[in-house]
């Protein structure tokens, strides 16, 4: 490799991982946030490039690779969806305890009880909200910005850059992934259905024997006192079961990517 190679290769690295933290940030649930300005994310991301480009270990491009523009774009675009890939996978966990908030919020009588969120500027269920933002703050608890920085730097094993070849991984397929996110929702906002229906249930039989009484104006604080109540116990159960599996729900999610080769 000749003296002009060098800053070539090291320029081209770099561009190439600085793409990959980019897609990463800008899909992640920390950076999301419209609060959070776009210089911002570029300049963290060139913060990561540098930090990381100490770690890669003279990594190296095939510099014919750049002989076109169209290999030059396929490559940038490549990257980019690496990393919004990675940083939407690390952020399921979230998003399955927002869904699981807005289903348990229907079932407690709030269909029509939303809040804006600052963060996103969109209408959201008010305990999926609540959920959402207890879940972000043990993300944080549990270096859930951490474990992304470090899926990017294993992904430069699994996935190297500048490779164009693809070869899928089986260890894990990424449907049985999803699937697993979907169950895991579907545990937490089972109890409330359970719970909620018997008290549905024991509200017909109460309208039934006492028809004077105004079932509609008596039902909906008993839901939602019960609701609230299942949901400081069954929210710490959620978190604990969720939050300390990150770390292997990102390596499975590295595992079942699409790896590109020579």
């Amino acid at each position: 490799m000749t003296g002009l190679e060098i800053p070539t290769q090291l320029l081209i690295v770099g561009l190439l991982l600085h793409l990959r933290f980019v897609g990463m940030i800008f899909a992640s649930p920390i950076f999301t946030s419209t609060m959070v300005s776009m210089p911002f994310r570029y300049l963290f991301a060139v913060l990561l490039t540098v930090a990381a480009m100490g770690t890669m270990g003279g990594a190296e491009v095939s510099l014919f690779l750049f002989d076109s523009w169209v290999s030059v774009f396929v490559l940038a675009l490549r990257e980019l969806l690496i990393g919004l890939g990675l940083g939407f996978l690390a952020s399921l966990p979230l998003l399955a305890l927002r869904v699981a908030g807005e289903q348990i919020g229907l079932s407690m009588g709030f269909s029509m009880a939303s809040v804006v969120d600052p963060a996103t500027m969109t209408q959201n269920s008010i305990v999926g909200q609540l959920q959402f933002l207890i879940g972000l703050w043990f993300y944080f608890r549990w270096n859930g910005h951490l474990l992304m920085v470090r899926a990017v730097l294993e992904s430069l094993r699994l996935i190297p850059l500048g490779s164009l070849v693809l070869m899928p991984e089986q260890q894990m397929p990424l449907g049985l992934w999803f699937q697993s996110i979907f169950v895991l929702a579907m545990k937490m906002v089972i109890p409330f259905y359970c719970a909620l229906l018997l008290a549905d249930i024991g509200l017909g039989f109460l309208a039934r024997t006492v028809p004077q009484m105004n079932i509609f104006i008596l039902g909906l604080p008993i839901k939602v006192g019960l609701g609230f109540f299942l949901l400081a116990i069954v929210l710490p159960m959620s978190v604990d079961l969720i939050f300390p599996q990150l770390e292997r729900w990102i390596e499975f999610a590295l595992e079942s990517s699409l790896v590109w080769r020579f």
